[in-house]
């Protein structure tokens, strides 16, 4: 069981996905600025989102602004758009 100070060891492929979320993003974009096959993104990314590094993201298109999505369908990763939560930039930036 992780503890509340423990650290998770970050592999390449969840560096790269964290570089391509400082701002709102779509899977689709996420896959274009990272150089691995959409299965190993799509199962980092939800490794990220479960840590709570990086936050899925929806469109209110009645306010036109992204909110955050408290359930996400992980069967449909092109559905939401992700960017990198506070915790997930400071991991980032401390590499």
């Amino acid at each position: 069981m992780e503890g509340k100070n423990s650290k998770i060891e970050l592999d390449d492929v969840a560096m790269d996905i964290l570089s391509a979320v400082y701002f709102v993003e779509p899977f689709d974009k996420i896959l274009e600025d990272v150089n691995h096959p959409a299965k190993v993104v799509a199962d980092s990314l939800k490794f990220l989102i479960m840590h709570r590094y990086i936050t899925a993201m929806k469109l209110n298109e009645g306010e036109d602004v992204y909110v955050r999505s408290f359930i996400y369908d992980a069967d449909d990763m092109r559905a939401y758009n992700y960017v990198a939560t506070r915790k997930g930039l400071l991991a980032h930036n401390s590499r």
